[in-house]
């Protein structure tokens, strides 16, 4: 269904003081969508904050220039937010995504608001302005800032592109259509450099992210006569290899380029304990009905979980569950 912009300009306008979040292990669909919608309605007089459960990942960090993000338990508290009157989720409706930022939304009185396009969602107490048509929630911000006639300006267009880029794989996943690249021609217009970003991005790799993803690779192993590609980073590897967890980003992706591959996973051991996973699909799989499985959630082609069990254990309960869901 489509948004109900008129309403969400309804609750803009009744308030000054805005508190904005997203998931945590923030990607940046989370960042730009964040810090687009931060600059929308600031360049409204309206008070915003922008405080996430996780550090923004340090490849990552071009994003936010200024240093606008904040971090809670960190920098920021939860009595530094009792004058909120409006907080807003972006890009996530599941309470295991929000992490020590959950608590502020299950304390707070201020109204709550989610704008997301992932299918996935739990029952957040909030008032939801979703399409989970939408390639990318910084689609949806661009949406916004339309119904409020807020113009787009550089800090706004730069972030929200790349926010529109990752999550369409830089425009060649399934999910793009010609209005996501009439959404991208705006931000341009509006003084986004595709170049810019997409050197931050994709041309900035250390020796340490270099050799994670020599490990990622040496480990891929197929099977479905080769229409299922899998493989794993674990804990030590962060150590032999210099790389940082953030460096995991977008390796799951590259075992898609073997031939004949129609989905993919990685599961990455977390520093504090169990394992993320990440499902690729384009085949039948609906990886987001497979990430629900394990508490998480997506989109058919793309989603994400987590299992807190030893690696092998881990290892066959999600590799079963995609098997089942792949014959």
């Amino acid at each position: 269904m489509p948004i109900n912009w008129p309403r969400f300009v309804e609750i803009v306008n009744r308030h000054n003081h805005f508190l904005l979040t997203s998931h945590i292990r923030p990607d940046c669909d989370a960042l730009g969508s964040e810090l687009g919608m931060a600059g929308i309605l600031e360049s409204m007089g309206k008070s915003v904050r922008i405080v996430n459960g996780q550090q923004t990942p340090s490849n990552l960090a071009f994003i936010d220039p200024n240093n606008k993000i904040e971090v809670i338990n960190e920098n920021v508290q939860l009595t530094d937010l009792e004058d909120v009157e409006v907080l807003m989720v972006l890009d996530t409706s599941a309470w295991a995504q929000l992490g020590p930022m959950g608590d502020v939304l299950r304390a707070t009185k201020a109204k709550k608001i989610v704008i997301d396009h992932h299918v996935s969602e739990d029952e957040l107490g909030t008032e939801p302005f979703k399409n989970t048509t939408a390639e990318a929630t910084g689609r949806l911000v661009v949406e916004a800032a339309e119904a409020l006639n807020v113009e787009l300006t550089p800090e706004i267009a730069m972030p929200v592109f790349a926010a529109l880029a990752t999550d369409t794989g830089w425009y060649r996943f399934g999910s793009t259509t010609s209005e996501t690249f009439r959404t991208g021609a705006k931000l341009i217009d509006a003084g986004a450099k595709p170049a810019d970003i997409y050197r931050e991005l994709y041309e900035r790799d250390t020796l340490g992210r270099l050799r994670l993803r020599g490990n990622v690779l040496a480990r891929t192993a197929t099977e479905l006569n080769g229409r299922l590609a899998h493989t794993f980073i674990l804990k030590e590897d962060f150590e032999t290899t210099g790389a940082h967890p953030s460096d995991t980003e977008d390796l799951v992706n590259q075992t898609l380029a073997i031939d004949g591959t129609e989905a993919a996973v990685i599961l990455v051991e977390q520093l504090s304990g169990g394992f993320k996973i990440s499902f690729r699909s384009r085949c039948k799989m609906d990886c987001s009905q497979v990430a629900e499985t394990f508490g998480g959630g997506g989109h058919k082609a793309a989603a994400g979980a987590f299992i807190d069990e030893p690696f092998e254990t881990a290892q066959d309960k999600v590799l079963d569950a995609v098997r089942t869901e792949m014959r």
